[in-house]
């Protein structure tokens, strides 16, 4: 098996870092990034034997391909109950809501570090009889491990940005080669297929986007009723997955709605967590009051602002804010993040004008007049109000949107999986 020049190179270089990767997972741990009773499962030592049967793996990268696994999941055991399924993600959050998602059958497993030897251990403890990737998580070394024990791929969901288009094409070998591993690539949108139509040269599937039809995970009852009675009676809205520079837009919007409604509360949950701290300071230098979510406790009628420095409870602050700015948006580069599960859990979608990451599902969204777009803190402020008001879009128009723009994803994708499993005995 002949490998193009840049992915020897990649091969080689993962090689020689292989000594260090103790170390470096040893301080992601302590920086909360990594399990640390589970370290070695990241190393290529799985902790648990393969069970007996047909075993599909499938892997993602974080807390929305997990979703879309996870549903993936309920829908492979309901069609063939004999199947096991290992689901991999490489982060904590998610590995923590696939503990709570998934279905019989089927278990989580740290995705190994894409070295050589790593994923060669994996491959030879799982011997899946199907792999199947979700969107853009395309690492060479596990997909030549994968190649090399006749395992076939498939890549779901396929996504690709206008920037992660050109940078494979500046390595137009070694896309065509780790492209040409899988066996069954469904696009999750029309800029994705064409971009990989044109790296490879063939023509790709468009089942649509499966994000759209992923079940999300139900907030903890106990902690939504807890929060719901805390600001009973109060204007809420939320600013989800805010980027440097948004907080302060979205600060300002808040500003504005507070003189018109002293009562408002604000949930402002950054994509990054970690940059709690300096939004913290922002919140005081605009004068607000502000309780962190990470420090325990419930906002009263004080608090001005709710910040939400956690991972992995946005489905409880959908569920609290009528209203949500999806982030992402407000300044350019970003691309936007999906509006999807705000609608699911019941918030009226805001968004800025940059979602070039999303375009196809905002394209629906507008369509359907099931979002307000705003483009700075006064049009972000009338946005909310309008909502507040009773105004804003409607709930179903978000969900005749949102069924436009999937087409049908799950089923497609779900029919092309069974059709390349093997019968219930397995390889033998």
């Amino acid at each position: 098996m002949t490998l193009p020049p840049a992915l020897n190179w990649y091969r080689g270089l993962t090689w020689l870092a292989t000594p260090a990767l103790p170390a470096v997972l040893d301080r992601r741990a302590r920086r909360g990034k990594e399990d640390p009773g589970r370290r070695n499962e990241r190393l290529g030592y799985p902790d648990r034997p393969r069970p007996d049967g047909v075993l599909v793996w499938m892997h993602g990268a974080s807390v929305g391909e997990s979703l879309v696994l996870a549903s993936l999941a309920d829908a492979l055991v309901e069609t063939r109950p004999d199947l096991n399924i290992l689901v991999t993600t490489g982060t904590t959050t998610s590995a923590d809501i696939l503990s709570r998602r998934l279905p019989p059958r089927a278990f989580h497993q740290y995705v190994p570090v894409d070295t050589p030897g790593a994923a060669r251990r994996f491959m030879a403890h799982w011997a899946p009889d199907l792999a199947v990737f979700a969107e853009s998580e395309l690492w060479p070394n596990l997909i030549v491990a994968a190649h090399r024990h006749s395992v076939p791929l498939m890549l779901v969901n396929a996504r690709m940005n206008a920037r992660s288009i050109r940078s494979w094409h500046r390595r137009p070998d070694t896309a065509r080669w780790l492209l040409g591993r899988f066996d069954w690539i469904g696009a999750a949108d029309i800029r994705t297929r064409d971009g990989l139509e044109d790296l490879t040269g063939y023509r790709m599937r468009l089942p649509g986007n499966l994000k759209l039809e992923a079940r999300p995970l139900a907030p903890p009852a106990d902690a939504f009723t807890a929060a719901a009675e805390a600001l009973a009676g109060r204007r809420v809205w939320l600013a989800a997955s805010t980027h440097d520079g948004e907080d302060a837009i979205v600060l300002d919007a808040h500003k504005q709605l507070l003189a018109r409604h002293p009562d408002a509360c604000l949930i402002l949950a950054p994509r990054h967590p970690e940059r709690a701290d300096g939004i913290a300071l922002k919140i005081a230098d605009a004068g607000l009051t502000a309780l962190r979510r990470s420090a325990g406790g419930l906002p009263d009628a004080h608090c001005q602002v709710w910040l939400a420095d956690t991972l992995g409870e946005m489905a409880l602050w959908y569920g609290l804010a009528p209203a949500a700015l999806i982030a992402g948006s407000l300044l350019p580069d970003i691309g936007g993040h999906n509006p999807v599960e705000a609608s699911q859990g019941g918030s009226a979608v805001i968004s800025g004008p940059h979602v070039a990451s999303f375009d196809d599902l905002y394209a629906a969204y507008r369509r359907h007049n099931a979002m307000i777009t705003a483009v700075d803190a006064g049009e972000l402020a009338g946005a909310v109000d309008c909502i507040w008001s009773g105004s804003g879009p409607a709930q179903d128009a978000a969900m005749a949107a949102i069924a436009e723009a999937s087409g049908g994803a799950m089923q497609k994708t779900l029919t092309a999986i069974v059709e390349r499993l093997p019968d219930a005995r397995g390889r033998t």
